[in-house]
């Protein structure tokens, strides 16, 4: 079985090289932050499949977005702008 710590470098590098790759990553100390503490509960709550876990941190910070993007008011990620 794979260490914690193995698992969670792992499942964070799966979503956050995901999330960049398709431009939804936004800024990336805020980012790591958010993805760390959606992996951690995925965790603590018993889950040790790092895909899964990768795949539901990558739809989670996805689905949150829209939220994030209201706390900027409305401005674009620094990622985003052009």
């Amino acid at each position: 079985m794979e260490k914690i710590s193995s698992l969670v470098e792992n499942a964070f590098m799966i979503a956050w090289d995901y999330l960049e790759a398709t431009g939804d990553l936004g800024e990336p100390e805020t980012s790591a932050v958010e993805l760390l503490d959606i992996i951690e509960d995925m965790i603590r709550q018993g889950e040790r499949r790092r895909i899964l876990i990768a795949n539901a941190a990558i739809d989670i910070f996805k689905r949150r977005r829209p939220a994030r993007e209201a706390s900027n008011d409305g401005q674009p990620d620094k990622a985003g702008a052009a």
